[in-house]
């Protein structure tokens, strides 16, 4: 047991061993999180694209198959709301046609409103656009949350954050039915605005965690479209004189517009080794926005247009409504904005259209008409704001409008003709104006390109990206006079990832406060345009400084707090990278280190140090207290006398020694430093919150899932009805079958049909697997019935053929141990007989002995094998099992098929063709075993051969090579037949067995040969072998031939 465990441990320890279970457990973990998923999260439609191994790069369908989703969640109520119960929920354009039914439980664009509190202007817009639904404030953080109809009263509202957690979700679930079975999706990268804030951004990452999805990266549209744009281009190295290329993403979409001025280069970095590779980069140097301006601000133009031409039509003045009543009517203002949309669309490409609406309010028709004209003359303001949010952008960048060589189109608004017009203005040219990219979906395309970058399972062409802050940041703090300070770290132009470092006088704990600074025109939250984003306090500062003085002596004015700190490349959130406290010390070079006192123990010593002579005994020694150096000498008994110029050198060194006093240099002492940090801003979501929003939205889909089963079971029921009826007419159902059984299914079927129409289709998932379950365990029945009477024929004669195979080759192994046993019987008795003659024979001499031309010591002859007989293939006992199986497997089919003979067509039957399988089975497993069993006997040749004479002490050259030549023929391996017909092989001296593809090759080469050989054993169908047939009426192959040849050699010999 002792050499097993050393071996198990070998290999447990084997560094090959370990890096394959390393490899396996990686490769698996990276295939099961390789696919990635980027979201552009716009407005009025929501995106993705997948990444995923086989998949490149490919837009998510919906459950519809289009290309994108509007961005909308819709609760449907039922008709009798339970506390605990969850309404049915639909997701974009589905949940948009239900907003004129349930207008207070359609929840649309909610992306303006993201990490808004309900004082905030854009918030309140958008309850003044959908008054049917019932906003308040969320009770922790005062955001936006919506109270639904189709829960009972005392449900918790719905913050815009769990909203759009269910619209991930629902994108995810999409996204995985692409990538196939099996498939998990939890990593994804979103786009943004450029103009979101610290608070927005971390609603998007609430709204991604409550997902259950891992946010990669936050990226703003601008760079996305970039992204794309750089994806299929080259531009030219700056390190080899290239020229940079800068051009302008004008992104218009339905909530907001933004302008990015993008900086494209190429750039020869270091490559592996020595070589050197062009990487291509995207830069963001400048944005502008208007988060205001988009398709939605222009609907509501017309919608605007609408209500007050509604208002003076002559049949609303019968009822006087005012303007404030019409746009308070949840499904008036609903029918209006949804149809201003399309008008506005369609202005887009005509120059005229019209809308009708049937009893819009208070049963009152109306008729709307429109022109482009007139449309563009209402918007002139909106015209003018494009230009605004261009120059923001120019102006961020320190560049012109010549500057730029093109202007990128992206975004559904910008299909409005006097949005291009505006642009062609302002750039001065239409030459410009380009839509080299994909409006509707570079943007995504751009996002999955960047998640497929961030993730280690895919390997992309290299693009760095740059994300511009686009808000200034820095730090406010008390400094050691009990002054408040404030520096600004990053600028609206600094890029994201970049560290900064700050150096503080503080000695005592303190608090540095980060901040973000927000322009009041942004009108994003009340008070101070700096918005606190991060508190970080110290904790170890008083005690790290008191050490740095009474240890290393440091004062006042040497002491140094740094710190080290970058925005996030993911979310733009402020990261400690390091935060210490240093001070420079003075530090005797003279001073021996640690390390030179571990050289000198093994006696390396220092660089400086002079090799000792042969009878030197001094050594050299280091005070701390004096700093001074002190030589002793000291002899032992049986060293030899030092030379007095020796003597006299130590003497001059050790006075210089004493002299000189040791060199000075300084080191920077370093102490980290303790700290924690506190997120400000909003108040932060406790953890029983966030537990109790994941459990809410996993309740919400398992109510998803139990009605879809239920749909399904529905689905399942209705369709079996109508399959029941067609096979109520089949002739082979109906043989199969009795009178009572039809009438029963019948009358079944059509109860079942009349219960689902008149109620049943509002039943439980259990009633109608119930109800399915009385008619399928009858038809079940019938249908077995069926396909047994179909299949059991052929089965039936598969086993007898197995029987009467396993009769053959019962007979033929019994012949086989007759004759194996009689040939041992005359083998043995022939042995004996040539024993007792060798041992009466007088011994001879060799006259010729000693006569060799060479040497007796060059070769040596192998010994004589003794003549043996190989052992039986099969012995009575082999056959027991077998012969055992043949007759209680005959005896169960006789039976069995006298029961079947007496049933009915209409009964259900006792032989089954399972039973029959497997009886089929055990026959031909026993037949495998048989056979195997006879190819692992050697073969032996079962001819007994007369001993050979002896030989010369001394052989020839030829002899010995002869022997050589024999023992490495010896060697080989060789296949085939035994003399009683059976397969077998004969192992090599190097213990090596045939391989099976070896095996299997010399079978079919053997079967050819006997077939050639015998044409009747071919027609026939088996080996003669099998039958008993005697061996010299068997087929002999080449290799029996060339073994029976060298007996016959031997024996004349």
């Amino acid at each position: 047991m002792a050499p097993h465990s050393r071996h198990s441990n070998k290999m447990l320890l084997s560094p090959v061993l370990a890096f394959v279970c390393l490899f396996f457990l990686f490769s698996s973990t990276a295939l099961a999180a390789s696919a990635v998923i980027g979201v552009d999260l716009g407005t009025e439609y929501i995106k993705a694209a997948l990444v995923k191994p086989g998949i490149p790069l490919e837009i998510v369908l919906t459950k519809d198959s289009r290309r994108k989703e509007m961005s909308a969640v819709a609760f449907k109520p039922s008709k009798n709301i339970k506390s605990g119960d969850f309404p049915e929920r639909v997701y974009g354009s589905d949940a948009i046609a239900l907003s004129a039914r349930f207008p207070g439980d359609v929840y649309p664009n909610l992306k303006r409103v993201l990490g808004l509190g309900v004082d905030n202007s854009v918030v309140k817009e958008y309850a003044s656009r959908h008054p049917a639904l019932k906003l308040e404030a969320d009770k922790t953080r005062g955001t936006a949350a919506f109270r639904s109809g189709a829960f009972p009263a005392d449900e918790e509202a719905w913050m815009v954050e769990e909203i759009l957690a269910m619209e991930l979700q629902s994108i995810q679930k999409n996204a995985e039915a692409m990538a196939g079975k099996d498939s998990v999706i939890k990593d994804l990268v979103v786009t943004i605005p450029p103009f979101y804030t610290a608070q927005e951004k971390r609603a998007v990452e609430l709204a991604a965690k409550l997902a259950g999805l891992r946010l990669l990266e936050l990226v703003s549209d601008g760079l996305a479209v970039g992204l794309n744009y750089a994806t299929s281009r080259t531009f030219p190295s700056i390190n080899e004189g290239g020229k940079p290329e800068y051009h302008m993403v004008f992104d218009m979409g339905a909530g907001s517009t933004k302008a990015t001025i993008l900086k494209f280069q190429g750039r020869t970095v270091k490559d592996v080794g020595k070589f050197t590779k062009t990487i291509q980069e995207v830069q963001v140097l400048g944005s502008g926005w208007d988060r205001t301006l988009g398709g939605d601000a222009l609907n509501a133009v017309i919608l605007d247009d609408m209500i007050i031409q509604f208002v003076a039509s002559p049949k609303a003045k019968s009822l006087s409504p005012t303007i404030e009543a019409v746009q308070g009517h949840g499904r008036a203002a609903a029918k209006l904005l949804k149809e201003a949309e399309k008008l506005r669309q369609v202005l887009s490409a005509n120059a005229n259209t019209q809308a009708s609406f049937e009893g819009l309010y208070e049963d009152i028709d109306f008729k709307y008409k429109i022109s482009r004209a007139d449309f563009e003359k209402m918007t002139e303001a909106y015209a003018a704001r494009i230009g605004v949010a261009v120059q923001k952008a120019l102006d961020m960048a320190n560049m012109d409008v010549k500057d730029l060589d093109s202007v990128i189109l992206h975004g559904g608004a910008i299909r409005t003709p006097f949005v291009q017009k505006a642009l062609e203005k302002i750039v001065g040219t239409s030459n410009k104006i380009r839509s080299n990219v994909n409006s509707d979906e570079a943007a995504v395309f751009g996002a999955g390109f960047r998640g497929a970058g961030l993730s280690p399972s895919f390997r992309v062409k290299e693009i760095r990206a740059f994300e511009g802050a686009a808000y200034a940041a820095g730090i406010k703090w008390t400094n050691i006079h009990e002054k408040p300070q404030h520096q600004r770290l990053w600028q609206s132009t600094s890029f994201l990832g970049a560290e900064k470092q700050y150096a503080f006088k503080n000695q005592k704990e303190f608090t540095i406060d980060f901040y973000q600074h927000i322009p009041s025109s942004e009108n994003v939250s009340p008070g101070s345009a700096e918005k606190e984003l991060l508190t970080l306090t110290s904790q170890n500062l008083t005690e790290s400084v008191s050490r740095l003085k009474d240890k290393f002596g440091c004062t006042d004015g040497d002491i140094n707090v740094r710190l080290t700190t970058r925005l996030s490349p993911v979310n733009g959130e402020v990261e400690i990278i390091k935060f210490i406290v240093d001070c420079e010390v003075d530090v005797s070079e003279e001073k021996e280190s640690m390390v030179d006192s571990v050289k000198g123990l093994f006696g390396f010593g220092k660089k400086d140090q002079v090799p000792l002579a042969e009878d030197a005994g001094e050594t050299e020694t280091v005070s701390e207290s004096t700093s001074t150096t002190e030589t002793s000498t000291s002899s032992s008994s049986t060293s030899t006398s030092t030379p007095p110029t020796s003597s006299s050198a130590s003497a001059k060194e050790s006075k210089d020694a004493k002299d000189t006093k040791p060199k000075q240099t300084k080191r920077l002492e370093v102490i980290p430093l303790k700290y924690t940090t506190e997120m400000k801003g909003l108040p932060q979501i406790p953890t029983a919150e966030i537990k109790r929003m994941k459990d809410r939205l996993q309740s919400f889909d398992d109510a998803d899932r139990s009605k879809r089963l239920r749909e399904e079971s529905l689905n399942q029921l209705e369709g079996f009805t109508y399959k029941v009826r067609d096979l109520l007419d089949k002739p082979e159902f109906i043989g199969a079958s009795t009178e009572e059984e039809r009438a029963s299914l019948e009358s079944k079927s059509k109860a079942a049909s009349d219960w689902i129409y008149s109620g049943g289709a509002d039943a439980s998932r259990e009633e109608l697997k119930a109800k399915l379950k009385e008619m399928k365990d009858t038809v079940t029945r019938i249908e077995f019935r069926m396909e047994e009477a179909a299949t059991r024929p052929e089965k039936i004669k598969a086993l007898q053929d197995a029987l009467s195979q396993t009769k053959q080759v019962i007979a033929g192994i019994t012949e086989q141990i007759h004759n194996d046993t009689k040939a041992h019987e005359s083998f043995s008795s022939s042995k004996s007989a040539a024993a007792s003659a060798t041992t009466t024979a007088a011994p001879t001499s060799n006259e010729f002995e000693g006569l060799e031309d060479e040497e007796a010591t060059e070769t040596t002859s192998a010994p004589i094998e003794e003549e043996t007989m190989g052992p039986q293939v099969y012995t009575k006992e082999d056959l027991v099992k077998p012969q055992a199986q043949y007759d209680t497997i005959s005896k169960w089919l006789a039976e069995k098929l006298a029961e079947q003979e007496k049933l009915s067509e209409t009964a259900d039957p006792v032989l089954l063709t399972k039973d029959l399988t497997a009886k089929s089975k055990e026959l031909t497993d026993m037949h495998v075993d048989l056979i195997m069993k006879s190819m692992k006997q050697p073969y032996k040749s079962k001819r007994p051969t007369p001993k050979p004479k002896k030989k010369a002490k001394k052989t020839s050259t030829k002899k010995a090579k002869g022997s050589k030549t024999g023992s490495a023929e010896k060697a080989e391996k060789t296949l085939g037949f035994t003399e009683d017909g059976m397969p077998s092989f004969k192992i090599g001296e190097d213990g090596e067995m045939p391989t099976e593809e070896e095996i299997m090759a010399w079978i079919e080469k053997s079967k050819a040969e006997n077939a050639a050989a015998d044409p009747k054993a071919q027609n026939e169908g088996y080996y003669a072998g099998d039958q008993g047939v005697p061996d010299d009426e068997l087929p002999m192959t080449d290799e029996v031939k060339k073994d029976e040849e060298k007996v016959e050699k031997h024996d004349e010999l």
